[in-house]
């Protein structure tokens, strides 16, 4: 007799449409830490975190998403939720927000996408 045993993983049936979907909004940046992603980051990495309506139960955490203003462009990996970011904003590790804009500016026009 053989037992065959087999592992399942849900899959988010919203990553394979939002790949590559452009997306525009507002970046800020906050006090990077423990992010709701359940890893402990640094302001020096490049790290994002995504609005409530988009991080449902961690759907997105380590994906990677690629920002761009007219200053520059910077791929950062999804670790946290911002509570207060509209769906289409993001907040961003000063690291990765220097590489957009300057810090005094406090908030971002941005275009972004998941890679």
């Amino acid at each position: 007799m053989f037992l065959l045993a087999v592992t399942c993983h849900p899959l988010d049936p919203r990553g394979k449409k939002e790949k590559g979907k452009s997306r525009k909004g507002d970046g800020t940046y906050y006090d990077v830490g423990l992010g709701s992603c359940g890893i402990q980051n640094s302001d020096t990495e490049m790290v994002v975190a995504l609005s409530k309506a988009l991080m449902s139960e961690g759907a997105y955490c380590g994906k990677k998403v690629k920002l761009s203003t007219k200053k520059g462009t910077v791929v950062a990996t999804v670790v946290d939720t911002c509570p207060g970011c509209d769906e289409n904003s993001v907040d961003l590790s000063t690291a990765a927000f220097k590489k957009l804009g300057q810090l005094s500016t406090g908030r971002l026009k941005l275009d972004w996408s998941f890679l």
